[in-house]
């Protein structure tokens, strides 16, 4: 192979892996958002004007009992950190972000199941969140001791 031929050949890999590293880190940057969040109920945040719905659990709908508690023990979780969620493709029916999102690398949907402030929606997480719901529920924490409509906890169990 002449010279010539070898310095093309090297060039254009040199821009291929060029233009892969930047279409990848545009690709990583446009599905994390990053941010101090506002709370707007026990599995909804807004970070930069961007509704973001934690997907795979659920915490009970205004008026329903466990509302005001589940929605001021994720300000209190929240508080004044920096938030960092990681998109899912696909975006809710009501066209929220739907998302993971994590303080300090630690998920905050884990914590809000897992202290009985929200449930392991099994229609979306696939069980994601089980372990978490069994300990919350054993132990009675949260919402688990409200008397709760049942219906909630319903919603949560259902696989379809």
């Amino acid at each position: 192979m002449s010279l010539m031929k070898k310095q093309n050949l090297n060039l254009s890999s040199f821009f291929i892996i060029i233009l892969f590293t930047l279409s990848y880190a545009h690709s990583s940057e446009k599905s994390t958002l990053k941010g101090k969040a506002k709370v707007i109920d026990g599995d909804t945040i807004e970070i930069n004007k961007e509704k973001i719905r934690f997907g795979g659990i659920d915490s009970p709908e205004r008026k329903e009992i466990g509302y005001k508690f589940s929605k001021q023990k994720l300000k209190e979780k929240i508080s004044k950190n920096i938030v960092t969620c990681v998109r899912e493709k696909n975006k809710d029916i009501w066209g929220r972000t739907i998302a993971e999102c994590f303080i300090d690398g630690k998920s905050i949907s884990s914590f809000m199941v897992k202290n009985g402030y929200a449930c392991d929606y099994v229609k979306y997480s696939k069980k994601k969140y089980a372990k978490e719901q069994v300990y919350a529920k054993s132990k009675k924490l949260g919402i688990w001791k409200m008397k709760f409509n049942p219906s909630w906890e319903k919603k949560c169990m259902k696989n379809k």
